[in-house]
């Protein structure tokens, strides 16, 4: 009993010396991000990071933007859409229904948490020269105002992986039984795809996967970041873009010959049925 006391000492000594050195997660890391640096996700933070990303270039915010709604997610929420937090505060942003943002299950809804922040954040002036946590803090008024800055670092890499301005730059390991597969999988896949970046014109009903036509390069990798970081609750099981693809089975992208997609089409792949 007394080593086991000493342990849990020892253990809690260590995580207060260097807490604040710790990055989110320390488990799980099944997404990589490389994109002038390194970040570390599980599945369910990268998907949400993905729908921020893409809400806020949907709605034509800069990618500054972007980076400080990232930073603020995962300040408070570690980027996960959490059912409850201080007081009555939920989600991704940890908004408040009693402060007007929205009814709880609104809130819950990453899109709809996304959208009401970068709202938000359009009526600050002069947000754009602000520093990250300052920016942040006029939004979200919290009680510890510096704490977003930490994670701007890693936010600018997300960003610019998640808003296309590096190639194969988002990399997710898949477990082997997907959330969804078969047709509901593609169907669902390309719905949401369609909500977050208000795409026109694509197809529901193939049952195997998606092909999307990027207007350039940057579009592309915009697409197919966000169909790697939605693998795992979508049953994605392949995505191939230019001369690279990615598959669940290796869990990175790899070189593929270009001609066999003329088109230049972002295209998805679902696990199939059984």
């Amino acid at each position: 009993m007394a080593l086991i006391l000493i342990a849990v000492i020892a253990i809690w000594l260590v995580v207060r010396q260097v807490g604040d050195n710790l990055t989110l997660p320390l488990m799980a890391r099944k997404c990589t991000v490389q994109a002038d640096g390194r970040v570390a996700l599980d599945a369910d933070q990268m998907a949400n990071a993905a729908t921020i990303a893409a809400i806020g270039a949907k709605r034509g915010m800069p990618e500054r933007a972007v980076v400080v709604a990232l930073a603020t997610a995962y300040q408070e929420s570690g980027l996960r859409n959490l059912a409850d937090g201080d007081r009555d505060s939920v989600g991704l942003f940890q908004q408040r229904p009693s402060q007007g943002w929205g009814t709880p299950a609104q809130i819950r809804d990453p899109r709809y948490a996304a959208n009401r922040f970068y709202a938000a954040l359009k009526k600050v002036r002069g947000w754009e020269e602000m520093r990250v946590t300052d920016a942040a803090q006029r939004v979200q008024r919290s009680a510890f105002p510096e704490a977003y800055q930490k994670w701007a670092d890693d936010s600018e890499v997300l960003s610019r992986a998640l808003l296309g301005d590096a190639s194969g730059a988002v990399a997710c390991t898949v477990g082997r039984t997907p959330a969804m597969h078969g047709a509901a999988a593609a169907a669902q896949l390309t719905r949401n795809l369609v909500l977050d970046w208000g795409l026109k014109g694509t197809d529901p009903t193939d049952p195997t996967g998606l092909a999307v036509t990027p207007g350039d390069q940057r579009d592309g990798w915009r697409y197919a970041h966000w169909l790697v970081s939605h693998a795992q609750d979508h049953g994605v099981k392949r995505v191939r873009f230019g001369d690279l693809e990615w598959t669940a089975r290796d869990g990175s992208w790899g070189r593929v010959d270009a001609r066999q997609n003329p088109a230049g089409q972002v295209i998805a792949e679902v696990f199939n049925e059984g």
